[in-house]
Protein backbone atom coordinates (compact mmCIF):
# COMPACT_ATOMS: atom_id res chain seq x y z
CA UNK A 1 0.00 0.00 0.00
CA UNK A 2 1.15 3.48 -0.48
CA UNK A 3 1.45 5.67 2.32
CA UNK A 4 0.01 9.13 1.08
CA UNK A 5 -0.13 12.86 2.47
CA UNK A 6 -2.21 15.22 0.46
CA UNK A 7 -2.80 18.76 0.99
CA UNK A 8 -5.28 20.22 -1.28
CA UNK A 9 -4.26 23.46 -2.90
CA UNK A 10 -6.58 24.17 -5.52
CA UNK A 11 -9.59 21.25 -7.19
CA UNK A 12 -7.44 18.27 -8.59
CA UNK A 13 -4.14 19.81 -7.51
CA UNK A 14 -1.85 18.08 -4.41
CA UNK A 15 1.41 18.41 -3.04
CA UNK A 16 1.63 14.89 -2.59
CA UNK A 17 4.53 13.24 -0.49
CA UNK A 18 4.56 9.70 -1.18
CA UNK A 19 6.58 7.14 0.65
CA UNK A 20 5.65 4.53 -2.59
CA UNK A 21 7.54 0.97 -1.81
CA UNK A 22 6.28 -0.04 -5.59
CA UNK A 23 9.16 2.24 -6.51
CA UNK A 24 12.11 0.79 -5.83
CA UNK A 25 10.80 -2.34 -6.57
CA UNK A 26 10.01 -1.52 -10.07
CA UNK A 27 13.53 0.86 -10.31
CA UNK A 28 15.29 -2.54 -9.75
CA UNK A 29 12.90 -4.30 -12.04
CA UNK A 30 13.77 -2.16 -14.70
CA UNK A 31 17.48 -2.07 -14.25
CA UNK A 32 17.10 -5.71 -14.19
CA UNK A 33 15.57 -5.66 -17.95
CA UNK A 34 17.82 -3.50 -18.93
CA UNK A 35 21.12 -5.31 -18.27
CA UNK A 36 19.46 -8.51 -19.53
CA UNK A 37 19.08 -7.01 -22.55
CA UNK A 38 22.95 -5.41 -22.43
CA UNK A 39 23.73 -9.23 -21.81
CA UNK A 40 22.07 -10.40 -24.66
CA UNK A 41 23.17 -7.53 -27.17
CA UNK A 42 26.91 -8.14 -25.61
CA UNK A 43 26.65 -11.46 -27.14
CA UNK A 44 26.13 -9.64 -30.71
CA UNK A 45 29.94 -8.52 -31.51
CA UNK A 46 31.93 -11.69 -30.75
CA UNK A 47 29.79 -13.70 -32.27
CA UNK A 48 28.52 -11.53 -35.56
CA UNK A 49 32.13 -11.35 -35.91
CA UNK A 50 32.91 -15.08 -36.44
CA UNK A 51 29.49 -15.08 -39.05
CA UNK A 52 31.71 -12.40 -40.79
CA UNK A 53 33.67 -15.06 -42.23
CA UNK A 54 30.54 -16.32 -44.40
CA UNK A 55 28.78 -13.30 -44.52
CA UNK A 56 29.33 -9.92 -46.38
CA UNK A 57 29.08 -6.63 -43.41
CA UNK A 58 26.13 -4.96 -45.16
CA UNK A 59 24.66 -8.25 -45.21
CA UNK A 60 25.05 -9.58 -41.88
CA UNK A 61 23.53 -6.26 -40.87
CA UNK A 62 20.43 -7.28 -42.94
CA UNK A 63 19.81 -10.66 -41.99
CA UNK A 64 20.09 -9.87 -38.18
CA UNK A 65 17.34 -7.28 -38.25
CA UNK A 66 15.11 -9.22 -40.30
CA UNK A 67 15.95 -12.13 -37.81
CA UNK A 68 14.65 -10.08 -35.17
CA UNK A 69 11.63 -8.53 -36.70
CA UNK A 70 10.77 -12.35 -37.42
CA UNK A 71 11.06 -13.23 -33.65
CA UNK A 72 8.88 -10.16 -32.66
CA UNK A 73 6.12 -11.32 -35.71
CA UNK A 74 6.01 -15.36 -33.96
CA UNK A 75 5.57 -13.78 -31.22
CA UNK A 76 2.67 -11.53 -31.85
CA UNK A 77 1.04 -13.77 -33.53
CA UNK A 78 1.44 -16.58 -31.03
CA UNK A 79 -0.14 -13.68 -28.51
CA UNK A 80 -2.91 -13.00 -30.71
CA UNK A 81 -4.22 -16.55 -31.07
CA UNK A 82 -4.43 -16.70 -27.06
CA UNK A 83 -5.21 -13.47 -26.72
CA UNK A 84 -8.18 -12.84 -23.76
CA UNK A 85 -10.24 -9.91 -22.51
CA UNK A 86 -8.29 -6.58 -22.88
CA UNK A 87 -5.57 -5.62 -24.94
CA UNK A 88 -2.18 -5.58 -22.61
CA UNK A 89 -0.16 -3.26 -24.95
CA UNK A 90 -1.11 -0.29 -26.60
CA UNK A 91 -0.59 0.02 -30.47
CA UNK A 92 1.19 2.32 -32.92
CA UNK A 93 -0.99 5.32 -33.57
CA UNK A 94 -0.33 7.96 -36.19
CA UNK A 95 1.28 10.56 -34.40
CA UNK A 96 4.09 7.87 -33.74
CA UNK A 97 5.18 7.40 -37.02
CA UNK A 98 7.47 9.89 -37.41
CA UNK A 99 9.32 9.06 -34.28
CA UNK A 100 9.25 5.11 -35.68
CA UNK A 101 10.14 6.12 -38.66
CA UNK A 102 13.37 8.01 -37.42
CA UNK A 103 14.19 4.98 -35.04
CA UNK A 104 14.09 2.72 -37.91
CA UNK A 105 16.11 5.08 -39.94
CA UNK A 106 18.77 5.72 -37.24
CA UNK A 107 19.12 3.12 -35.52
CA UNK A 108 18.03 0.00 -38.00
CA UNK A 109 19.99 1.30 -41.13
CA UNK A 110 22.41 3.53 -40.61
CA UNK A 111 24.08 2.18 -37.08
CA UNK A 112 24.43 -1.27 -38.26
CA UNK A 113 25.19 -0.92 -41.63
CA UNK A 114 28.14 1.64 -40.31
CA UNK A 115 28.77 -1.14 -37.74
CA UNK A 116 29.52 -4.25 -39.36
CA UNK A 117 31.64 -2.36 -41.15
CA UNK A 118 33.81 -1.50 -38.35
CA UNK A 119 33.41 -4.58 -37.41
CA UNK A 120 34.76 -6.40 -40.37
CA UNK A 121 38.09 -4.59 -39.85
CA UNK A 122 38.37 -4.24 -36.01
CA UNK A 123 38.65 -6.70 -33.18
CA UNK A 124 35.70 -7.95 -31.61
CA UNK A 125 36.85 -6.79 -28.04
CA UNK A 126 37.37 -3.38 -29.48
CA UNK A 127 34.31 -2.82 -31.25
CA UNK A 128 33.02 -3.82 -28.09
CA UNK A 129 34.68 -1.42 -26.36
CA UNK A 130 34.42 1.59 -28.58
CA UNK A 131 29.94 0.63 -27.91
CA UNK A 132 30.47 2.35 -24.97
CA UNK A 133 29.93 5.71 -26.37
CA UNK A 134 26.42 4.50 -27.64
CA UNK A 135 25.77 5.73 -24.50
CA UNK A 136 27.37 9.17 -24.21
CA UNK A 137 25.56 10.03 -27.28
CA UNK A 138 22.31 8.91 -26.40
CA UNK A 139 22.80 10.77 -22.88
CA UNK A 140 23.77 14.24 -24.55
CA UNK A 141 20.93 13.99 -27.13
CA UNK A 142 18.34 13.38 -24.56
CA UNK A 143 19.89 16.65 -22.69
CA UNK A 144 21.05 18.78 -25.37
CA UNK A 145 17.93 18.19 -27.78
CA UNK A 146 15.27 16.44 -26.10
CA UNK A 147 15.38 18.07 -22.71
CA UNK A 148 15.47 15.07 -20.59
CA UNK A 149 16.32 15.76 -16.78
CA UNK A 150 19.60 14.97 -16.78
CA UNK A 151 21.81 15.81 -13.26
CA UNK A 152 25.31 15.73 -11.75
CA UNK A 153 25.26 11.84 -10.89
CA UNK A 154 24.46 10.94 -14.37
CA UNK A 155 27.17 13.28 -15.72
CA UNK A 156 29.66 11.72 -13.30
CA UNK A 157 28.35 8.05 -14.17
CA UNK A 158 28.37 8.15 -18.13
CA UNK A 159 32.16 10.35 -17.24
CA UNK A 160 33.09 6.93 -15.95
CA UNK A 161 31.87 5.04 -18.33
CA UNK A 162 33.74 7.07 -21.40
CA UNK A 163 36.97 7.00 -19.40
CA UNK A 164 36.69 3.31 -18.71
CA UNK A 165 36.21 3.02 -22.82
CA UNK A 166 39.07 5.18 -23.55
CA UNK A 167 41.38 2.92 -20.90
CA UNK A 168 39.85 -0.26 -22.65
CA UNK A 169 40.93 1.46 -26.20
CA UNK A 170 44.17 2.21 -25.50
CA UNK A 171 46.35 -0.28 -27.17
CA UNK A 172 50.41 -0.38 -26.49
CA UNK A 173 50.52 3.31 -25.32
CA UNK A 174 49.05 5.00 -28.99
CA UNK A 175 46.18 6.79 -29.71
CA UNK A 176 44.78 6.74 -32.60
CA UNK A 177 41.38 7.10 -34.56
CA UNK A 178 41.24 4.52 -37.82
CA UNK A 179 38.53 4.31 -40.31
CA UNK A 180 36.98 1.36 -38.67
CA UNK A 181 36.71 3.20 -35.08
CA UNK A 182 35.14 5.85 -36.97
CA UNK A 183 32.38 3.82 -38.50
CA UNK A 184 31.91 2.07 -34.95
CA UNK A 185 31.59 5.72 -33.35
CA UNK A 186 29.11 6.39 -36.20
CA UNK A 187 27.29 3.55 -35.67
CA UNK A 188 27.04 4.66 -31.53
CA UNK A 189 25.91 8.12 -32.34
CA UNK A 190 22.89 7.11 -34.74
CA UNK A 191 22.38 4.60 -32.12
CA UNK A 192 22.19 7.42 -29.53
CA UNK A 193 19.30 8.98 -31.53
CA UNK A 194 17.47 5.51 -31.95
CA UNK A 195 17.32 5.23 -28.38
CA UNK A 196 15.58 8.94 -27.87
CA UNK A 197 13.16 8.21 -30.69
CA UNK A 198 12.50 5.19 -29.28
CA UNK A 199 11.81 6.44 -25.91
CA UNK A 200 9.08 8.57 -27.31
CA UNK A 201 6.82 5.93 -28.23
CA UNK A 202 8.05 3.50 -25.41
CA UNK A 203 4.25 3.22 -24.27
CA UNK A 204 3.80 1.20 -27.58
CA UNK A 205 3.67 -2.31 -27.72
CA UNK A 206 7.72 -3.41 -27.95
CA UNK A 207 7.21 -6.20 -29.99
CA UNK A 208 5.18 -4.02 -32.90
CA UNK A 209 8.25 -1.49 -32.89
CA UNK A 210 10.76 -4.74 -32.77
CA UNK A 211 8.87 -6.33 -36.06
CA UNK A 212 8.65 -2.78 -38.20
CA UNK A 213 12.19 -1.74 -37.32
CA UNK A 214 13.57 -5.21 -38.09
CA UNK A 215 11.74 -6.09 -41.36
CA UNK A 216 11.53 -2.61 -42.82
CA UNK A 217 15.35 -1.99 -41.61
CA UNK A 218 16.95 -5.69 -42.46
CA UNK A 219 14.95 -5.68 -46.12
CA UNK A 220 16.86 -1.98 -46.53
CA UNK A 221 20.44 -3.48 -45.94
CA UNK A 222 19.56 -6.83 -47.84
CA UNK A 223 18.22 -4.58 -50.54
CA UNK A 224 21.12 -2.61 -50.23
CA UNK A 225 23.52 -5.45 -50.49
CA UNK A 226 22.05 -7.33 -53.80
CA UNK A 227 22.30 -3.72 -55.58
CA UNK A 228 25.69 -3.99 -54.38
CA UNK A 229 26.13 -7.59 -55.75
CA UNK A 230 27.72 -8.83 -52.44
CA UNK A 231 27.38 -12.41 -52.07
CA UNK A 232 24.78 -14.47 -50.36
CA UNK A 233 25.51 -16.04 -47.33
CA UNK A 234 26.22 -19.99 -47.15
CA UNK A 235 22.45 -21.67 -46.22
CA UNK A 236 23.76 -22.82 -43.49
CA UNK A 237 25.35 -19.78 -42.05
CA UNK A 238 21.84 -18.09 -42.86
CA UNK A 239 19.12 -19.73 -39.74
CA UNK A 240 22.69 -18.55 -37.52
CA UNK A 241 22.11 -15.19 -37.93
CA UNK A 242 18.39 -15.28 -38.05
CA UNK A 243 18.06 -16.88 -34.42
CA UNK A 244 20.83 -14.59 -33.25
CA UNK A 245 19.55 -11.43 -34.89
CA UNK A 246 15.60 -12.74 -33.15
CA UNK A 247 17.66 -12.37 -29.51
CA UNK A 248 21.04 -10.53 -29.60
CA UNK A 249 18.55 -7.57 -31.66
CA UNK A 250 15.50 -8.27 -31.36
CA UNK A 251 14.74 -9.61 -27.71
CA UNK A 252 17.14 -6.88 -26.93
CA UNK A 253 15.38 -4.10 -27.80
CA UNK A 254 12.47 -5.19 -26.58
CA UNK A 255 13.78 -5.59 -23.10
CA UNK A 256 15.37 -2.09 -23.57
CA UNK A 257 12.51 -0.33 -24.57
CA UNK A 258 10.42 -1.63 -21.55
CA UNK A 259 13.61 0.15 -19.37
CA UNK A 260 12.36 3.19 -21.25
CA UNK A 261 9.07 3.22 -19.57
CA UNK A 262 10.79 3.37 -16.57
CA UNK A 263 13.96 5.08 -16.53
CA UNK A 264 14.11 7.37 -19.42
CA UNK A 265 16.51 7.56 -22.46
CA UNK A 266 19.33 9.07 -20.50
CA UNK A 267 19.57 6.28 -17.87
CA UNK A 268 18.64 3.53 -19.68
CA UNK A 269 21.48 3.92 -22.04
CA UNK A 270 24.07 4.73 -19.03
CA UNK A 271 23.17 1.21 -17.63
CA UNK A 272 23.33 -0.50 -20.66
CA UNK A 273 27.14 0.71 -21.08
CA UNK A 274 27.65 -2.89 -19.72
CA UNK A 275 27.29 -4.25 -23.03
CA UNK A 276 30.30 -3.70 -24.39
CA UNK A 277 32.36 -4.91 -21.22
CA UNK A 278 29.88 -8.32 -21.41
CA UNK A 279 31.04 -8.14 -25.10
CA UNK A 280 34.71 -7.99 -24.54
CA UNK A 281 34.48 -10.91 -22.21
CA UNK A 282 32.59 -13.07 -24.78
CA UNK A 283 35.36 -12.57 -27.27
CA UNK A 284 38.01 -13.52 -24.50
CA UNK A 285 36.47 -16.55 -23.86
CA UNK A 286 35.19 -17.29 -27.40
CA UNK A 287 37.75 -15.95 -29.70
CA UNK A 288 40.32 -16.41 -26.93
CA UNK A 289 41.40 -12.15 -27.23
CA UNK A 290 43.47 -11.86 -24.19
CA UNK A 291 42.47 -9.30 -21.47
CA UNK A 292 44.98 -6.27 -21.34
CA UNK A 293 46.15 -4.90 -17.88
CA UNK A 294 43.86 -2.12 -18.39
CA UNK A 295 40.59 -4.22 -18.75
CA UNK A 296 41.59 -4.46 -14.58
CA UNK A 297 41.35 -1.02 -14.47
CA UNK A 298 38.29 0.31 -16.62
CA UNK A 299 35.91 -2.56 -15.17
CA UNK A 300 36.03 -1.03 -12.14
CA UNK A 301 34.88 2.11 -13.08
CA UNK A 302 32.23 0.70 -15.58
CA UNK A 303 30.95 -0.60 -12.51
CA UNK A 304 30.89 2.69 -10.11
CA UNK A 305 29.44 4.59 -13.31
CA UNK A 306 26.14 1.61 -13.04
CA UNK A 307 26.10 1.77 -9.36
CA UNK A 308 25.51 5.99 -9.71
CA UNK A 309 23.16 5.00 -11.61
CA UNK A 310 20.90 2.42 -10.01
CA UNK A 311 21.25 4.25 -6.89
CA UNK A 312 20.09 7.59 -7.90
CA UNK A 313 17.30 9.21 -5.41
CA UNK A 314 15.46 12.11 -7.82
CA UNK A 315 12.72 13.51 -5.79
CA UNK A 316 11.13 16.98 -5.85
CA UNK A 317 7.71 18.64 -6.32
CA UNK A 318 6.42 18.86 -9.60
CA UNK A 319 3.33 19.12 -11.94
CA UNK A 320 1.52 16.73 -14.17
CA UNK A 321 0.00 18.78 -16.88
CA UNK A 322 -3.57 17.40 -18.34
CA UNK A 323 -3.08 14.55 -20.76
CA UNK A 324 -4.68 11.84 -22.00
CA UNK A 325 -2.68 8.76 -23.57
CA UNK A 326 -2.82 5.01 -23.98
CA UNK A 327 0.14 2.62 -22.55
CA UNK A 328 -0.22 -0.44 -20.36
CA UNK A 329 -1.38 -0.15 -17.18
CA UNK A 330 -2.67 -1.61 -13.87
CA UNK A 331 -5.04 0.67 -11.21
CA UNK A 332 -2.66 0.03 -8.24
CA UNK A 333 -0.47 2.62 -8.95
CA UNK A 334 -0.24 6.33 -8.27
CA UNK A 335 -1.22 7.79 -11.28
CA UNK A 336 -3.82 5.59 -12.59
CA UNK A 337 -7.03 6.03 -10.21
CA UNK A 338 -9.54 6.18 -13.00
CA UNK A 339 -12.58 3.79 -13.75
CA UNK A 340 -13.61 1.64 -16.46
CA UNK A 341 -17.59 2.10 -17.99
CA UNK A 342 -19.91 0.03 -16.68
CA UNK A 343 -19.51 -4.08 -18.39
CA UNK A 344 -15.83 -2.66 -18.82
CA UNK A 345 -14.07 -2.85 -15.87
CA UNK A 346 -10.50 -4.39 -15.25
CA UNK A 347 -9.54 -6.29 -11.59
CA UNK A 348 -6.95 -4.81 -9.66
CA UNK A 349 -3.48 -5.55 -10.68
CA UNK A 350 -4.56 -6.84 -14.37
CA UNK A 351 -2.51 -5.47 -16.80
CA UNK A 352 -4.28 -3.86 -19.65
CA UNK A 353 -4.37 -0.40 -22.03
CA UNK A 354 -6.66 2.23 -23.21
CA UNK A 355 -7.43 5.39 -23.85
CA UNK A 356 -7.29 7.59 -20.08
CA UNK A 357 -6.95 10.96 -19.14
CA UNK A 358 -5.00 12.03 -16.27
CA UNK A 359 -6.18 15.56 -14.52
CA UNK A 360 -3.64 18.33 -13.60
CA UNK A 361 -2.33 17.28 -10.49
CA UNK A 362 1.32 18.79 -8.34
CA UNK A 363 3.04 16.75 -5.98
CA UNK A 364 6.25 15.68 -4.90
CA UNK A 365 8.02 12.23 -4.70
CA UNK A 366 10.63 9.79 -5.72
CA UNK A 367 10.64 9.23 -9.86
CA UNK A 368 12.75 8.50 -12.64
CA UNK A 369 11.84 10.47 -15.99
CA UNK A 370 9.45 7.69 -16.77
CA UNK A 371 5.91 8.01 -19.32
CA UNK A 372 4.72 10.29 -16.79
CA UNK A 373 7.73 12.08 -15.70
CA UNK A 374 9.33 13.56 -18.83
CA UNK A 375 9.81 16.57 -17.54
CA UNK A 376 13.21 18.88 -17.44
CA UNK A 377 14.02 20.86 -14.59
Amino acid sequence: MHELRMIELHPQVFLLSSNNPSFKSNLISSSALVFAAAALFSASAPLAKILLGTFDPIMLAGFLYIGSGLGACLVLLAKRLIKKGHAAEAGITRMDVPWLGGAVVAGGIIAPILMMLGLAATPASTASILLNFEGVATVLLAALIFKEAVGKRIGIAIGLITLAAILFSWTGGHWGVSPAALAILGACFFWGLDNNFTRRISARDPLIIVAIKGLGAGSFSLLLALLLGRPFPFATSLPLALVLGAMSYGLSIELFILGLRTLGAARTATLYGVAPFLGAILSFILLHETPSFLFWIALPLMLAGAWLMVSERHRHVHTHPIIEHAHKHTHDDLHHDHLHAPGDEVEPGISHSHPHAHEELTHEHEHTPDLHHWHAH
